[in-house]
């Protein structure tokens, strides 16, 4: 069995190097998106510990996946919720596990439809082996290796939990 830190944990790490990172870069007023569900829950709270002034933004990216035509849509589509301006913000996109980086592509495709931000910075609980795209964080909580039929996925919101699923 494969050893994950509790999420709280990961939580606190993410939201130390994140700030770190903010700063070194100089980027004082981001905009925070979390990627529904688990990136969103994780967004809420990040954005309280960053003491963020703007508003918490929500993307749902059941529209944007490549697999769309093949496995249908998500029964529990929800609405995005970004700001009608994005052009030239800097943006803290967040998500709870990096896998294959499809979910982050889409969601770059739907922050793009709003407009071009100056910078888009990854932040994830969990970066996984298997990725099919060349996506990486830029922060990340804590790296995972898991079997090729493991799936990790964050439960919640109260209280976040891990779940390993092996599908056969």
């Amino acid at each position: 069995m494969t050893h994950i830190a509790e999420p709280e944990k990961l939580l606190e790490k993410l939201a130390t190097d994140l700030k770190n990172l903010l700063e070194l870069r100089a980027i004082d007023k981001p905009l925070m998106v979390g990627i529904h569900t688990g990136g969103a829950w994780l967004a809420e709270k990040l954005h309280k510990q960053l003491k963020l002034e703007d508003d918490l933004s929500t993307l749902d990216i059941s529209f944007y996946r490549d697999d769309f035509s093949r496995i249908g849509m998500n029964p529990q589509v929800k609405t995005s919720n970004l700001p009608p301006q994005v052009e030239d913000r800097h943006i803290i996109l967040v998500d709870d596990v990096l896998q294959t980086g499809r979910t982050i592509r889409a969601a770059m495709n739907e922050i793009f439809d709003y407009g071009r931000p100056a910078s888009i910075t990854l932040a994830c609980l969990i970066e996984r082996t298997g990725r099919e795209l060349p996506i990486q964080a830029d922060v990340v909580g804590q790296v995972l290796e898991l079997a090729e039929k493991e799936q990790v996925k964050l439960t919640g919101p109260e209280p976040l939990a891990w779940e390993i699923k092996r599908s056969d």
